[in-house]
């Protein structure tokens, strides 16, 4: 199976190699022994560590807060822990996040004053939008997206190297993020191409679109007919043009030959009427082999980057063909259509199942 051009992997790896760039540029001035470099790497463990702390004990308070923790511990008949935690450590909970959101609000503002110092940006306000995902983080009903940040953090460092993580943790981790990215980019581009086939099926603009984009290519249209005739049509007639002269000169001296009126003309010369009839016949078939040599050569002059005059001319005339063709029309909408399926055929292509299959195979 062929695997799709395109547009899926290139989103993903211009993904990836923006990451990988950020991380390089943040970084790349900073020599690894100094302390400049050991604040960086403390800071972005020590937000790492926090992070999950945080969502861990928020997800436990809020398993302990629910219904189902009230029904399990009257079932397992230890309801006093329960009623224990709601009325000692859940308010202590809800303090120290009331306390970790006044300290993401106060450390995105540091860093967005020391962004503005630096010039990280090219304008001021740039970096809520860049760092958009922890400014909405600090609202409690996304909190979610702390966990996006934590992400990152832990990807900046396996891109320099530190191992957070192992390794078959982040190989499922970047496959199931592929996944998603593929699936997600194929479903927005078969969704554009369906209303690109729709348009084209139910608009009666679109003539006028291809018209403009014939218009429009007309040149460049041009020189690669020029370029095509010259690069094979030239170059064959150059290949056979032995072949062609004696073909063009046998042909004229067949001619001759076929000729009545040559023989009732040499019959008045019953001596040498003869040998006048093969010189006429040599002289003819000399004549045309000298004029197809000529012919050729005027033919095989050029080249690909400068097309002879003749194939440039030809290639304007068919450049400048009237287009209010319904043939034409028809011939350019198949193309179109040949074409939208194709893409949409090679968007449908599965590659995380590819490489799911592929990695199968190998263990095996």
């Amino acid at each position: 199976m062929k695997s799709k051009p395109n547009i899926t992997v290139t989103l993903r790896l211009s993904i990836d190699l923006n990451m990988s760039k950020l991380t390089r540029n943040k970084f790349h001035h900073i020599n690894k022994d100094s302390w400049v470099w050991k604040v960086y790497l403390g800071y972005d463990i020590f937000m790492m560590v926090i992070i999950f702390v945080n969502l861990l004990c928020l997800i436990g308070n809020a398993i302990l807060m629910s219904h189902f923790s009230q029904w399990f511990f009257s079932l397992i008949q230890h309801s006093e822990i329960i009623n224990a935690y709601q009325q000692t450590l859940h308010p202590w909970v809800e303090l120290t996040e009331s306390w970790f959101i006044c300290f993401l609000i106060v450390e995105l503002l540091i860093r967005w004053g020391i962004a503005i110092a630096r010039k990280h940006y090219t304008k001021w306000f740039f970096f809520p939008f860049v760092h958009w995902y922890e400014v909405l983080a600090i609202f409690p009903q996304l909190r979610f997206l702390r966990l996006l940040r934590a992400g990152l953090i832990i990807y900046r460092l396996y891109q320099l190297g530190y191992k957070v993580i192992p390794s078959s943790w982040y190989d499922s981790i970047q496959f199931y993020y592929n996944v998603v990215i593929e699936e997600i980019s194929d479903r927005v581009v078969i969704n554009v191409l369906d209303g690109v086939k729709n348009e084209l099926d139910h608009s009666s603009t679109h003539k006028k679109t291809i018209h403009k984009l014939v218009e429009h290519h007309k040149d460049l249209f041009a020189q690669t007919i020029a370029e095509v005739l010259q690069e094979n049509l030239a170059t064959n007639l150059q290949k056979h043009r032995y072949d062609i002269r004696q073909q063009m000169g046998k042909m004229v001296q067949q001619a001759i030959s076929n000729t009545s009126e040559v023989h009732q003309l040499l019959r008045l010369f019953p001596i040498i009427g003869g040998k006048i009839e093969d010189q006429v016949q040599h002289i003819g078939k000399r004549l045309a082999e000298n004029l197809t040599d000529s012919i050729l050569t005027t033919l095989t002059t050029g080249s690909v980057e400068q097309p002879n005059m003749l194939y440039t001319e030809i290639a304007n005339k068919v450049s400048n063909i009237n287009i209010n063709n319904q043939s034409l029309e028809k011939l350019v909408e198949s193309i179109v259509y040949e074409s939208l399926e194709s893409i949409q055929k090679q968007v449908k292509v599965k590659q995380w199942q590819q490489v799911l299959k592929a990695t199968e195979n190998k263990n095996t």
